[in-house]
This record gives structure tokens, C-alpha cells and sequence, in this order.
């Protein structure tokens, strides 16, 4: 085997002070939130959509504490929108679908000591999938996937707003 030549540790060595230089930095890697965030009650009107859990485990990954009510609470995240869509994008010669759209949008804001410190943000994802009816099973398995993975996205965009509170 070769040695690693001195060509190739200047590449990768050019490499990483550009990714660092331009902010790059890996997925799940988020701003800690602040110290002074306290406690946090998440207001939904359904506590198990897909972006509730995920936005709570985020919080409780960033060793937030939760708040049994918004009274008890240091600052309310109050989800005014949490609602998941399907539309037809294409449809075959017999006229069954072959591409759906998957959309998520999220609308929510943040109160802090009776006061709104975030007014209300509107969030949107959006998603493609092929469709075939012979597959019915996976296709609605790989559609619950992609919903939770867009719910996993706003609620980590979520957190990532409220590091810059």
C-alpha cells in the first residue's frame, strides 16, 4: 500500500476549512437552548400528531423540562397549525394514482412571562412519492415514514428558533 502523500492531506485539510468556513455542520447537530428557558409547556390541540412527539423529544434531548401546564411554565410553545396532507400529483391511463404530494405545515408561537417572545411562524414541507397499487402496504409504510420525517424536520427547525431566543 501507498502512503498517504502530502497532496492528498493538503486536499482534505483544504476540504475541511471550507466546510467549516461556511457554516457547514452535521444534521442533528443544533445551538444548545438557552440556560434560561426554564420550564416549557407545549400547547397543541392534539398531543400525539407526529410533530407534537417529535417536538417534545427534541426539547427533552436538550434536557428541557416539561411543564404539566402553561400556569407552571417559564415559556408556552403554543402550535396553532399542525396538519398533514395528501393531494394526487399524477394518475395513470386507467386514471389511479401513480405520484402523491405529502405537505406538513406547522404554525406556532412563543410566550415567555405572559408576553409573545415569537410571534406566530408558518412552516411548510413538502414531499413526492411514487405510488403502485401492487405494492399498497409499503407504499402506506414509506408514506407514515416521510410524514414522521418531515415532523422530525419542523420540530427541529422549531428548536433551532428558539436557540436564537
Amino acid at each position: 500500500m501507498r502512503p498517504v502523500g502530502l497532496r492528498s492531506r493538503l486536499a482534505a485539510a483544504l476540504v475541511l476549512a471550507l466546510l467549516a468556513g461556511c457554516g457547514f455542520r452535521l444534521q442533528g447537530a443544533a445551538e444548545a437552548l438557552p440556560e434560561d428557558l426554564g420550564r416549557v409547556y407545549v400547547a397543541t390541540r392534539d398531543d400525539l400528531t407526529a410533530f407534537a412527539v417529535e417536538l417534545r423529544r427534541g426539547l427533552d434531548r436538550n434536557g428541557v423540562q416539561m411543564a404539566p401546564s402553561a400556569g407552571e411554565a417559564d415559556a408556552v410553545i403554543r402550535v396553532r397549525i399542525d396538519r398533514s396532507t395528501r393531494r394526487v400529483l399524477a394518475v395513470s391511463a386507467r386514471n389511479t394514482p401513480t405520484e402523491f404530494e405529502l405537505q406538513y405545515v406547522v404554525e406556532y408561537s412563543v410566550d415567555r412571562a405572559g408576553s409573545e417572545a415569537l410571534p406566530a411562524q408558518r412552516l411548510e414541507l413538502t414531499r413526492n412519492f411514487s405510488f403502485d397499487q401492487g405494492e399498497l402496504l409499503a407504499k402506506g409504510h414509506e408514506e407514515d415514514i416521510l410524514r414522521e420525517a418531515m415532523a422530525r424536520d419542523l420540530a427541529d427547525l422549531v428548536l433551532r428558533r428558539l436557540a436564537t431566543l
